[in-house]
């Protein structure tokens, strides 16, 4: 892991240094849209499999580096590991999302929670992000990710995938403190994760808030808001992780974006639901942004592609601290060679935006 970065764009920009091209990667870079990706978790078997198999997450982690002059790889996983390793009996049912054999419903489930081992119940993401860092070999930086607390508190409460995730919502209204209770496990959980990524080799960190957007701004306050703050004071706190760069994703919460900024993370994701130059405005040079095409774009035409990159590209300007990335996950019906459309064209137009 001593091998030198020769890339390290991302980096720059998550410091808010100046940077000669505007780096880019794609959230779900490594998925189903690749056929390399298909064949790779058919030979696992599923899905889980694919993901606690540290030789074949890192091979599905790099393929899309192998495809895009891509300037970050992120670790291969999935956010709900946390829960598994709870032992909440997680499961992926074809064509159904996740699936919890044992949500967590009542104080006696909360109170059997505990942070997980991480190098015993999790040891399986550690080696993964020990063999990616090694096949990298300074070729761009590794992030490591989590869900956040109540992203990861909505599946477990559910107990599946939602719209809504209506039960998790419901613990918050009527069961306050168990809900925090919950919450406060996880965000312990969460900090320890992320922790142990860093210490096995990762190199940025972003904390997946998918389900914020879902909450009025009150609740998103008191029970996504307050319990990312406390990961990332965490982060902070520790020697290991006190400089590596947090990223905080909280999709469809643009409105929060000022209050996001005063967490102490680096830089903040952003949807497709806001105006880069409107978001830049609301952190006032607290936070770089990462973000924010549409990602239906990608089913466009390579001309329109290149059109909307321009777009947030302009929209952005030429301000310090931009990385550009889709306002949310890739879908599997995309065409891969729109994707190399994409990251080329935010490297070749990016150069002129910066004066190059």
């Amino acid at each position: 892991m001593s091998s030198p970065l020769k890339n390290d764009r991302l980096l720059r920009a998550l410091r808010r240094e100046p940077i000669d091209t505007t780096p880019v990667w794609v959230m779900r870079q490594a998925g189903r849209y690749l056929p390399e990706y298909r064949a790779t978790r058919a030979k696992a078997g599923s899905f889980m499999a694919l993901a606690q198999n540290p030789e074949l997450a890192c091979e599905v982690t790099l393929q899309p580096l192998r495809r895009f002059d891509l300037d970050a790889a992120i670790l291969f996983s999935d956010i709900l590991t946390i829960p598994d390793a709870m032992g909440l009996g997680l499961s992926f049912a074809q064509g159904e999302g996740p699936q919890f054999a044992r949500p967590v419903r009542s104080r006696a489930d909360v109170e059997r929670l505990g942070v997980p081992d991480m190098e015993t119940e999790l040891r399986y993401v550690m080696d993964a992000v020990r063999v990616i860092r090694r096949e990298l070999d300074g070729q761009v930086p590794l992030i490591g990710f989590s869900g956040s607390p109540w992203t990861l508190a909505c599946y477990m409460v559910e107990g599946e995938g939602s719209r809504d995730f209506a039960t998790a919502k419901a613990m918050c209204w009527n069961e306050p403190v168990l809900a925090h209770k919950l919450l406060d496990t996880l965000a312990q959980s969460v900090a320890a994760y992320l922790i142990a990524q860093v210490v096995a080799g990762a190199q940025a960190l972003m904390v997946f808030d998918t389900w914020g957007g879902l909450l009025s701004p009150s609740a998103f306050r008191e029970f996504s808001l307050r319990y990312m703050t406390r990961v990332v004071d965490a982060l902070k706190a520790d020697h290991r992780t006190r400089d590596i760069p947090v990223i905080l994703f909280s999709k469809g919460a643009g409105a929060h974006l000022a209050d996001m900024a005063d967490t102490g993370c680096a830089a903040l994701g952003v949807d497709w639901t806001i105006d880069l130059a409107d978001a830049r405005r609301a952190v006032n040079g607290k936070v770089a942004l990462q973000g924010n095409l549409d990602p239906a774009v990608l089913r466009a035409s390579p001309e329109i592609i290149r059109r909307e990159v321009r777009n947030v590209l302009d929209s952005y300007g030429n301000h310090p601290g931009h990385v550009f990335n889709l306002g949310h996950g890739i879908t599997p019906e995309v065409d891969p060679e729109h994707v190399k459309v994409l990251v080329d064209e935010v490297h070749d137009y990016s150069r002129s935006v910066h004066g190059g």
